[in-house]
């Protein structure tokens, strides 16, 4: 009956408007498999929760896998040859290919429109493209911002590197009554999208709050990974933990009826 109790106790007004909070602070960092905006998520998550934060260098073999090199993003955008900003990174993040190669050069639309990616069916969206693995250079727009764009030259810059590092993820472990565990899992590679996967990192990150209050009949373990990459690093890393975990959720999507 305990944790019914803490359930009735919740007052969930305060508890939405503070996931909602949580939502607004992460929203703008550049996340990505890798990279300071995975460590920037993490240290923020880490203010409401004591999270252990693991870094696995680049090269290191996780099952037949391997972690890759490291992304970073500064900066970006797309002037016109009046010099205007008709793209701007540091307004919306998903405008760039995410694990794009750097680039600054002057370059025709009829250039551009090659390393540019749009959603013709949704021609007002702006869509989230990445390149882990296959190294180019792009951006993303909307479908009808590309066509208006006039004949002529356009300055493209984006200020990026992927050198050798570390994948970075988060761990949270709360020790129940007994050794049997439940799994609970978020992504936390996406940019700014809140439904994918800002909606699972804040309810990941309040239910952990949450269940530290009291001591739950089961363990809880919590894990903020990158998608895929970061689950088979964890798993490649844990074998022996594997043994003791009853049930498993995956947290993601949670803002809406999807």
């Amino acid at each position: 009956m305990e944790i019914t109790n803490q359930i009735k106790s919740i007052d969930t007004i305060q508890a939405g408007n503070s996931m909602f909070e949580l939502a607004e602070r992460l929203y703008p960092l550049c996340r990505s498999i890798t990279g300071n905006g995975v460590r920037e998520t993490l240290q923020i998550i880490k203010s409401y929760i004591q999270l252990d934060m693991v870094e696995v260098a680049t090269g290191t073999k996780v099952f037949d896998w391997q972690i890759p090199e490291e992304w970073n993003i500064r900066d970006a955008w797309i002037k016109d040859d009046q010099g205007n900003k008709i793209i701007d990174f540091k307004k919306l993040n998903l405008h760039v290919l995410n694990y794009s190669t750097p680039v600054d050069d002057i370059i025709s639309l009829g250039e551009l429109k090659k390393h540019t990616f749009t959603l013709p069916d949704q021609p007002d969206l702006v869509p989230y493209r990445t390149s882990y693995h296959n190294r180019q250079w792009g951006f993303c727009m909307s479908h009808n911002q590309l066509s208006k764009l006039k004949d002529g030259n356009y300055h493209v810059m984006i200020d990026s590197e992927i050198t050798k590092g570390s994948l970075t993820y988060g761990e949270y472990f709360i020790k129940g009554k007994s050794d049997q565990e439940v799994l609970i899992s978020t992504h936390i590679c996406h940019p700014s999208l809140a439904n994918d996967n800002l909606s699972g990192i804040v309810v990941a990150t309040h239910l952990a709050a949450f269940l530290k209050t009291f001591k739950p009949h089961f363990s809880y373990r919590f894990l903020f990974l990158p998608g895929t990459i970061g689950s088979i690093t964890w798993l490649s890393k844990n074998e022996k933990k594997l043994k003791s975990i009853r049930y498993g959720l995956v947290l993601n999507l949670l803002g809406d009826s999807s």
